[in-house]
């Protein structure tokens, strides 16, 4: 594997926000649900949240596990989070981001 970094996801921090305040705790609590009193600080979870640090694979699995979700979700800026958190309405499934009004096509 290469060294350099890579692009990291927009709304990650966005989407590990919505998980925290989803579970109902501050960012000391979130670093006790994830089982990472040692490893991790509320400040580290404060640079996530503000996307000025991307948590290792680890941490996201952890917080993907927190939140019953699918660590896909949480990473595919295209998918949204809110619908399958724990509390949220249910549906079929992840819905996309809609970016432009889907255009139906003419009938020959």
């Amino acid at each position: 594997m290469g060294r350099g970094s890579r692009e990291m996801p927009s709304r990650l921090g966005e989407k590990l926000t919505q998980i925290r305040k989803s579970l109902g705790v501050s960012q000391d609590g979130l670093v006790r649900v994830l089982g990472l009193s040692r490893k991790l600080t509320r400040n580290e979870i404060s640079k996530y949240e503000r996307g000025l640090r991307e948590p290792a694979l680890p941490v996201l699995l952890k917080y993907a596990r927190a939140a019953r979700v699918n660590v896909e979700l949480i990473i595919d800026d295209d998918l949204e989070l809110s619908a399958a958190l724990p509390g949220a309405r249910k549906t079929n499934g992840p819905s996309r981001v809609t970016s432009a009004k889907k255009v139906k096509p003419k009938e020959v």
